[in-house]
């Protein structure tokens, strides 16, 4: 297997629950995260970004907010599901701004570009100021979300690797692919090495919500689902090696 990367652009999607880093149970009933960012995840994190970067690909990042605060869950704090999904976009915006630091403190140049403006914090999402950057070899984490309610992290990632026309979307989990069923839950859950947008449409495999994966299935930008936690798991998707479950085809 050959060093050099299979792919020379991609957006990688990552949860807001990937900067916890692991969990601790709480009299082995409830999960309790170490805090809202872990200093330790989020430098693994960086440092594996760090080496991809020195592959010489250019890597657009979409984080999510879940560590922060979910859209959905606003009901039960009596919030509006519009002000949930605000909330939760912001939340991104802090994720977003932890890992530039990360990055940066390694050598690596990184800029967060958000879909609603907030000048003193970062620069607004224009595509073709997104491309300039990924060009001159600086990491873009897009935060914000769409911009819109409604719409999920997923979403925003499918569609910001459309618009800089990404090579590939990679989608870092906790499990190291799409399965039948919840390989969390059922032991003698499958896993795919391939599937096609349809199939994982059809099925309802949970691979990314739906609108994400009929977006990249509409243009044909393939969908690498894998475990972000294994250390080394970036580099060997970005040299094309057999990890994952690729999802693409009609």
């Amino acid at each position: 297997m050959t060093d050099a990367p299979r792919y020379k652009r991609i957006v990688l999607k990552l949860s807001g629950q990937a900067l916890q880093g692991e969990t601790e149970r709480d009299e082995d009933v409830h999960p309790k995260a170490k805090g809202v960012i872990d200093p330790e995840a989020l430098g693994a994190f960086a440092n594996e970004l760090a080496d991809a970067h020195g592959m010489g690909v250019q890597i657009g990042l979409v984080v999510g907010g879940g560590n922060v605060l979910r859209g959905a869950q606003g009901d039960a704090l009596g919030i509006d599901r519009v002000t949930g999904d605000y909330m939760g976009m912001l939340g991104t915006v802090i994720n977003a701004l932890a890992i530039r630091a990360a990055l940066e403190r390694r050598g690596v140049p990184a800029r967060v570009m958000t879909a609603i403006e907030m000048g003193p914090v970062a620069e607004p999402y224009v595509q073709r100021r997104a491309l300039g950057h990924l060009e001159k070899g600086r990491i873009v984490i897009f935060a914000g979300g769409t911009g819109n309610p409604f719409f999920t992290t997923d979403t925003a990632a499918a569609l910001r690797a459309n618009e800089i026309a990404a090579d590939a979307l990679f989608k870092g989990t906790r499990v190291d692919g799409v399965y039948d069923s919840d390989p969390e839950e059922n032991e003698n859950a499958q896993r795919y090495d391939a599937l096609t947008y349809t199939r994982a449409l059809s099925d309802d495999l949970k691979v990314m919500d739906g609108a994400a994966i009929s977006l990249c299935r509409d243009n044909g930008v393939p969908i690498l689902v894998f475990n972000l936690t294994r250390p080394g798991s970036i580099i060997q998707a970005l040299r094309g090696e057999a990890i994952g479950t690729i999802v693409s085809g009609q």
